[in-house]
């Protein structure tokens, strides 16, 4: 009879265990350091801007004034005027001619990649959208300089083409692949049970696309949209050179116009620092980062909801 034989319980490699437990605690912080790296940097961004732009806000400071005249003449000899109505106008009639040019396609695009592509084709849909997303915003700058201008030139008859329309579409295309990779992936969201389920009605497939999954992923897309709507409110070179850089309130889409990010570009450069001018540049600054901050806390809150749901 063949004894069977037990073998000893192997030693515990206290040792490896030891430096295990110190590794995954030191990912554990450095994850933490990074995270909590994004919220500290916002807050001593906003900071930042508020402390240089707090001497304006302070001082002789007219909310009437900067926010609803549209005389920008921070360097009159007679008198100094900072109302900013023409470049919040510039930058709405710019970044509404964007969204009206970046939704069709980025929301076409989407549905396509989600529901139709499959296999290569997807892969190579989605790593072209990326691309266009890593673009430079200068590079787009430059289209719109050198070929969109003389583009519209021609087609419009229009003595200028650095307009709200080069402006627009330019900034249309920058946006839309961002907007295409947030909306993908909220269509992707829906669960398939919705689809089989309206396909074993008798839905086709544009009917189940319409009825079941654009409306299941309405907040997703509302999302990808508010997330195009800040990038496009926060876009400062391309639109710098697409848009004439003329302190102007739009009365068509080939009016040149000049876009609040514009403006600190163009001049913060070439102000005295803790002048009033430079100081109202920063009051801009501010105004810019509360918009854009409650439109990206906006989107990033709905597709919150999108993904909990």
């Amino acid at each position: 009879m063949n004894k069977q034989h037990s073998q000893p319980p192997r030693a515990v490699d206290f040792d490896r265990l030891n430096r295990a437990w110190y590794i995954d605690k030191a990912v554990q912080l450095l994850v933490f350091v990074g995270g909590i790296s994004a919220v500290i940097f916002i807050i001593g961004i906003f900071v930042f801007i508020t402390k240089e732009g707090l001497g304006f806000i302070i001082g002789d400071f007219s909310f009437t004034e900067f926010f609803f005249s549209q005389n920008w003449r921070p360097t009159s000899e007679k008198q100094t005027t900072y109302g900013i109505l023409a470049l919040i106008a510039g930058t709405a009639s710019v970044t509404g001619l964007a969204m009206l040019i970046a939704i069709p396609f980025s929301l076409g695009t989407a549905i396509y990649i989600a529901e139709f592509a499959t296999g290569k084709t997807r892969e190579y849909l989605k790593i072209t959208v990326e691309l266009l997303a890593a673009i430079p915003s200068v590079v787009w700058g430059f289209i719109g300089l050198t070929m969109m201008n003389p583009l519209i030139i021609d087609l419009f008859d229009v003595p200028v083409g650095l307009s709200v329309l080069n402006a627009g579409i330019i900034l249309g295309l920058m946006a839309a692949p961002i907007m295409t990779s947030i909306a993908e992936d909220a269509l992707k969201a829906v669960p398939d049970r919705y689809r089989e389920a309206a396909e074993a009605l008798g839905a086709t497939r544009w009917q189940v696309i319409f009825k079941v999954v654009l409306p299941a992923a309405k907040n997703g897309l509302l999302g990808a949209v508010l997330l195009g709507v800040g990038r496009g409110f926060g876009e400062t070179m391309a639109v710098l050179m697409a848009t004439g850089h003329s302190i102007n309130i739009p009365g068509s889409i080939f009016d040149s116009v000049r876009a609040l990010t514009a403006t600190i570009a163009a001049e913060l450069g070439e102000t005295a620092v803790g002048s009033q001018h430079y100081q109202a540049l920063f009051t801009i600054g501010i105004s810019l980062f509360v918009i854009t901050f409650i439109i990206n806390l906006i989107a990033d809150l709905i597709i919150r909801d999108v993904r909990k749901g």
